[in-house]
């Protein structure tokens, strides 16, 4: 039976490719990348140098990644302790290595406590800056300052998330870090991501939706020729910032340009990993609360809860703000379900957007207070602030 082509596979994902974004490049099928991977098939002769090209590798080091009894991973982590006792002779290999621990660790954030996956992050953007000030090669070093910025906008992200969206300043500094990292490689898509997280900051921590719009519209003005994905996104968030200002005419233009450009998204984005088809249910649904039009943005929102069935910080957002839609509806019953099923989720990841909106939701509910469904609410609330 032949062996998994584990190093090949790596080093796709390492220089950022879906096996079918990779198969997109390469003008073949995914199951043709698929059978290469799994050591079925082996890449023809002319389309070699292709490969080469996209994977960034020469000649010699792809037929090493096609060897069928090649086993990257112990020889990964020895590569990477090894770049870093001897940093002038840090390699590509040592570099993919961090940048899997890296798209690991992101892969984490959205359902796993950000204070558990700080440390790690911490940890690999430490070792990037270091090997990157050691890069031996112009190459080597833009790997790094490519890592570097997908280390630097997650750390921003765990550093907020887990000061429950109250430290600015720190995660603004990360942020800007991966920013100038982006630039220097002259990465629209590196650096408008960073962007939009910095407005988040804006829009969700400082409450100031006309700085946030700003960098939404900075945001997408970066991304608008490489990233539908990301320009969606920033556009989407550009709404919210119109709802909070009241200025629902504009909310409603801009959330119609984003479904134009999510509905013309392909794998081939570089940002397709960051898309899910609730995006703009979470966001329009954010937007008619903000517009009080809390029986607008009840149905969007839960069939956005319905579909984000998967204990994720994502759902505890999108469930406290069902909650406060049925609030303002006054509907008790159906905003404490909400509410109990949001509290579940935060137990879960205790995301700091999740735990802003379960509690400000609860702070809505303080009028119904001494209703028994409410008071079950607000003791479960009790135990979970005691245990934060």
């Amino acid at each position: 039976m032949a062996s998994k082509r584990q190093g090949f596979a790596q080093r796709r994902r390492a220089v950022g490719y879906t096996q079918e974004s990779f198969a997109e490049h390469l003008g073949v099928e995914r199951t043709t990348v698929a059978r290469w991977e799994t050591g079925d098939a082996e890449p023809q002769p002319w389309i070699r140098p292709k490969i080469t090209r996209v994977l960034q590798v020469s000649v010699d080091q792809l037929d090493r990644l096609l060897s069928e009894a090649n086993e990257p991973e112990p020889a990964s982590d020895e590569h990477l302790t090894y770049a870093l006792a001897h940093p002038a002779r840090v390699d590509l290999i040592a570099v993919a290595r961090l940048r899997e621990r890296v798209q690991d660790l992101d892969a984490r954030y959205d359902r796993a406590p950000s204070t558990s996956l700080l440390a790690d992050t911490g940890q690999c953007l430490g070792q990037v800056t270091f090997l990157r000030a050691h890069a031996p090669t112009n190459r080597v070093r833009r790997e790094l300052y490519e890592v570097e910025a997908e280390a630097a906008t997650l750390m921003g992200q765990l550093v907020w998330d887990a000061s429950q969206r109250r430290d600015h300043t720190t995660a603004r500094h990360y942020f800007a870090q991966a920013i100038t990292a982006a630039r220097r490689l002259r990465a629209p898509a590196a650096e408008g991501l960073a962007l939009l997280r910095t407005s988040f900051v804006a829009l969700y921590g400082e409450k100031d939706p006309k700085a946030g719009l700003a960098l939404t519209t900075q945001t997408a003005e970066t991304t608008k020729t490489t990233s539908d994905v990301l320009t969606g996104l920033a556009v989407l968030h550009a709404a919210e910032a119109h709802a909070m200002l009241g200025h629902q005419q504009e909310c409603e233009q801009i959330l119609g340009q984003a479904e134009v450009l999510f509905e013309r998204i392909d794998s081939s984005d570089p940002a397709f990993e960051l898309f899910s088809p609730t995006h703009y249910g979470r966001l329009a649904g954010s937007c008619y609360l903000f517009l009080n039009k809390a029986k607008r943005a009840q149905p969007i929102l839960e069939h956005t809860a319905q579909t984000l069935r998967d204990r994720s910080k994502s759902q505890a957002i999108a469930l406290g703000n069902l909650t406060l839609a049925h609030i303002r509806q006054r509907q008790l019953d159906e905003a404490a379900a909400a509410l109990h099923t949001a509290i579940d989720t935060v137990e879960t990841t205790w995301g700091g957007g999740g735990l802003n909106v379960v509690f400000g939701a609860a702070g809505e509910l303080r009028p119904w207070r001494n209703v028994p469904i409410v008071q079950d609410v607000y003791d479960r609330l009790l135990t979970l602030m005691a245990s934060s």
